[in-house]
This record gives C-alpha cells, structure tokens and sequence, in this order.
C-alpha cells in the first residue's frame, strides 16, 4: 500500500468517526416546551419567540428577538395587526412597586429581579402599560413561567423576555432619542419551507450517485478481474492487492466500536466545545472536503473520457483540436502517473485538478460567515460522503444490521436521554454549536430558511446520509456484483452454484429501488415529525433506520435471500478454468 493510499485510508476512518452528527435539526426554533413548568389556567401559554421592531425618532431600527412567557394574552403573529407603541423605562427599575407614572399604554421597560416576574407584569398593567419587556441579567433568554403557588394570573398585557444585551441598546436608544418606540409580534413558521425539499433531494440524491459509483467501480473491477485470470497474468495478485488498499470492509467488531467511539468524541466536542476547537474542525472538513472534491472531479473527468465522442467535428477550439482530443487528454492524464515525494504514484489528472479543490476548499473557510457560504459548504460535504462510501464498504447484512441499528440507538440516547443526564440534548447543542459562539459545526448540509420569517437553516448531518447510504449502496452493488457474474458463467453451472437466488435480478427486481424508496420515505416521515415537533430537533435515524433497513430485512426474508445476504453478500468471483472444470463434470454426470 502506497501512502497515498494509506493516508485516503485513514482519512476515511477519521471522516467515519465525524459524521457521529446525525440529528436533523432546524435553527431558530419558535416554539418550546418545558414538563418542569407544567401549564395550569392563567398561566398556559407555549414558549415563543417575538420579534421586537424598535423606531427611533420615527425611523425604523434595530430588531430584537425575545421570548413569550407562560402567562398572559398570545402575542399577535402578523406583523400588519401589531401597533407601535412608545417605549418607556420603568422607575423603580424593577416594577416590584407601582410605577411612579402612568403609562397611558406605552411599553414599560423593566429589569429582572427582586420578585416575581407575574408580579412585574401586574404592576405594570395597573399602571396603564401595553406591555412588559423583562431584560434578563444574562446574555441568555429565560422562560418567565408561574410558580406553583401563584394565584393572580389574570394578566391581561403581554410579557417578553429579552436577554441583557437587548436591554443595554435600548436603554442606549431612550439615553439618545427623544422617542422611541416598538412593536411586538410572533411571526409563525411555515408548515413545510422549501429548504426542506431541497435538503430532502439533496440527501437522496447523494446516495444515489454514490451507490452508482460504488456499483460501477465494482463491476468494473470485476471485469479487470476476468481479464486478467483469462489471461493467466501474474499481475493478479498486485491488482487484487491494488484494489483492496483503497476499500474498507467494515465488520461487526468495527461497527459496535464506531458508536462508541463517536459517543466519545461527541461528548469531547460537549465539554470543549470553543471558538478554537470549531476552527479545528473547520480545518479538517477543509482537508477532507478537498480530497472529496478532488477525487470526486477526477473520476468524474476520467468517466467522461471513456465514452465515445457523439461528433468528431472541430468546435470553437484551438486550431486542430476536437471534442475526441480533450477527451483523449483527460483519458492520457488519468492513465499517466508521476511519482511525488510522500504521496507516491500520482496521477497528472489529479496534480491538475488538486489546486482547484484545495483553492475551494480555503476560500469557503475564509468566507464561511458569509450568507451563501452554505453553498460551498454543501459541495465540499457531498463531495466528502461520496468519497467515503467509495471507500468505506460494507461485505454483508449482518454487518449493516448492527451497524444501523448501533446507530438508531446512539442516535436516540444523544438527541433524547442524554438532556436526563446533562439537562440539554448533547447533539442538539454540539451540532449547532450553541457553546462556541460559531454558527455550528461545518460537518452538516444545510439550506437557509428562504420563506421563514425567523430564517435559520434547515440542516441534516452527514450520518444521516452516509450510514444509510453504505447500507443501500450494498444492496445496488450486490445486483450489479451477481449480474456480471452471472453474464460470464454458462446457465448450467448457473444452476448448481450458490448464488443462483440472485443471478437473474436485475435493478427492478433486486433490492436497491426498494432500499431508496425507503430511504426516502424514512426521511420525509422525518421532516413531517420536525414539524409536527414545533421545531424540536429530530434524530433522524429513529426514522430512517426502520424504514431502510426494515424494509431489506423483510424483503430478503420473503424472497428467501436472507440467509445468503447475510452471511455472505457479495459473492466470490470463481476462477474461468475452474468454471469450465466444472462445467465439464456437469456434462459428464449429465
């Protein structure tokens, strides 16, 4: 094994253990629960988040985002029925005592503390307040609730939380401005945002040009195979040798070992979550995104200059060159090989491409704060999950059953029960990297919110994609794997081998368009819950793994495969003198 091939090697165990982010997720979530503040009359109301408009002199000015409390009227959720009123601050600060003034409707201004928040909002509708804005003693937005012995909960004003920040510019405002004045609304979120289309598409479609890569490498590799024992070349060992350097078979060992591993690492990313431990792994997103790229463009490039050239006609090119000679060249660069000091043999394709991607790679670092960096973002990630599944395979189902099903109940402890042991969702609050000041971890595809009045993005994390996908990029290469095998033995000895249950199948009647409609399904039945959760983040593998893998199980159980996928998978490809051996004892017992 050469180094390049060592270092793809371990870098695809290293992106393997990265991808440990699975849970879908939506940012800038509106709506929120809590069981340790149950609801009771008076005080049951749903935690929302409001937008806070301010005008300064009667010009619009900054935006504030608050929180609702539990008690009091709902705050209006369009924008067009919420009035403006005057902004005033309240004195004593703390509204634990009526107001010196009346207010004559203005909003009252007033810091936490010193007693209840249902006792601030009181006082300030008995002084003739519109509404409260509460500015919290943190950085951080607060839940106002009821305590347990509250009864005067006939609040009939709104109340909002706002963190400390937002209370220190519009103090700021008042100091500066001979008026200023605000408006309160709670815009809803829509039902089903396009992002989410287009995220489910891109998901979906990762996997499938993946699995086809996958299942076309294989078979390709297969039909160098047979030529190669055809011709008896003693190069055979070199490039059987050749072609496992660059693949990965998981087994059970390694799959059991994977979720423990990623549960370490995920809660190292908990506990030292920070602005530098976010750069580290923007730097090695940036490493792996290039070689995803790279790799990805050269097989791309290389593919294209296998097939024929539709016209051979000169076009809009220098003198003398055609469609046939680019084509040729990109062929004679993939073929020619260089050898580079620590990397090895290195193809003059990919000295081509490889500036280009590292270019990429660094711009999209250099600029991820910007609005359309997700762009970038989602090209490098798509480009890394299909490189990984080039080269991360798994041999049967067996191996992908534990794997899955390791996953479905990481997923499930990390998303769900670890806030009973941490008192917030771990991978909620790593993936959005809520500690670190950053706007998350780059190992996600994310779309920003293009209809959402709160905007955010809507975001999926890469095991969502690549568990899955080395699943059903199994079963497409199980079909291709037994179809060539199939085309280059007779139909006799077709009949008496092992694997006959799977010869004939083609990709109507094998197992990968059964594996991507569950695929599929299993992750819209996800986006439907992530709406129906008010936004709550989702594990996605508490769908997806019983819709993908579910549907294998039972559809390898009713067609009497079962067995044979999972012991054994793909199928050893038998020797041509060995085959016609045993094809001539056929015909002799015949």
């Amino acid at each position: 094994m050469d180094l390049q091939r060592l270092c793809r090697v371990i870098l695809a165990f290293a992106l393997v253990l990265f991808v440990c982010f699975s849970a879908s997720v939506t940012a800038g979530d509106i709506v929120h629960d809590d069981d340790d503040a149950p609801k009771k009359p008076g005080c049951e109301n749903d935690f929302v988040l409001v937008k806070v408009q301010t005008w300064v002199d009667g010009v619009e000015d900054a935006e504030f985002v608050g929180v609702g409390a539990r008690f009091g009227p709902k705050i209006v959720s369009k924008e067009k029925n919420a009035n403006q009123f005057r902004l005033t601050l309240s004195d004593p600060r703390d509204c634990c005592s009526p107001p010196r003034k009346q207010l004559a409707g203005d909003v009252i201004m007033v810091h936490r503390g010193n007693c209840r928040f249902t006792a601030k909002a009181n006082f300030a509708e008995a002084a003739g307040a519109s509404a409260v804005l509460i500015i919290n003693n943190q950085k951080e937005l607060y839940k106002m609730v009821c305590e347990p012995d509250e009864t005067d909960l006939d609040i009939k004003i709104p109340a909002v939380m706002l963190p400390q920040d937002a209370g220190a510019s519009l103090e700021k405002m008042l100091r500066n401005s001979s008026s200023v004045s605000v408006q309160l609304y709670s815009p809803r979120r829509p039902l089903v945002d396009i992002a989410e289309v287009f995220l489910w598409l891109m998901a979906v479609g990762t996997i499938l040009c993946a699995s086809y890569w996958s299942a076309w490498s294989a078979r390709e590799a297969a039909i160098e195979q047979d030529k190669l024992l055809k011709d008896g070349s003693n190069e055979l060992t070199n490039a059987t040798n050749g072609d496992a350097s660059g693949v990965v078979d998981i087994n059970t060992t390694s799959a059991v070992l994977f979720v423990v591993f990623a549960s370490c690492f995920l809660v190292m990313l908990y506990k030292l979550m920070s602005f530098w431990f976010i750069e580290l792994l923007v730097v090695l997103f940036c490493i792996g995104g290039a070689e995803g790229l790279q790799t990805c463009l050269v097989a791309l490039l290389s593919r294209a200059s296998s097939v024929p050239p539709i016209c051979q006609k000169p076009m809009n090119l220098p003198s003398g060159t055609n469609s046939g000679c680019v084509k040729r060249w990109f062929k004679n660069a993939g073929e020619a090989f260089i050898k580079v000091p620590f990397f090895g043999a290195v193809s003059y394709l990919t000295l081509a491409v490889s500036p280009f991607c590292i270019t990429f790679a660094v711009v999209w670092a250099v600029y991820r704060n910007v609005s359309f960096a997700w762009i970038g973002q989602d090209i490098l990630g798509i480009a890394l999950i299909i490189t990984v599944l080039q080269i991360v395979h798994i041999p049967n189902l067996k191996v992908g059953t534990v794997l899955l099903s390791c996953a479905f109940l990481y997923d499930i402890f990390w998303v769900f029960i670890s806030t009973k042991l941490f008192h917030e969702s771990v991978m909620i609050v790593v993936a959005r990297g809520d500690k670190s000041g950053e706007d998350g971890i780059p190992m996600l595809l994310k779309i920003p919110r293009m209809f959402d009045p709160w905007g955010g993005y809507s975001i999926i994390g890469f095991g969502d994609i690549l568990l899955p996908g080395l699943l059903i990029a199994f079963s497409l290469r199980i079909s291709t794997s037994l179809t060539s095998l199939a085309a280059s033995l007779t139909n006799r000895f077709l009949s008496q081998i092992r694997y006959d249950w799977l010869a004939k199948k083609n990709i109507q009647t094998g197992y990968f368009l059964w594996a991507m409609f569950a695929y599929g399904l299993g992750l819209l039945i996800t986006y439907v819950a992530l709406n129906l959760m008010d936004g709550h983040g989702q594990p996605a593998l508490l769908y997806i793994v019983p819709f993908t893998l579910g549907t294998f199980l039972t559809l390898g159980r009713k067609r009497g495969d079962l067995k044979n996928l999972w012991t054994r998978g793909v199928p050893e490809r038998p020797c041509p003198h060995v085959q016609d051996e045993h094809s001539q004892e056929f015909n002799e017992e015949k």
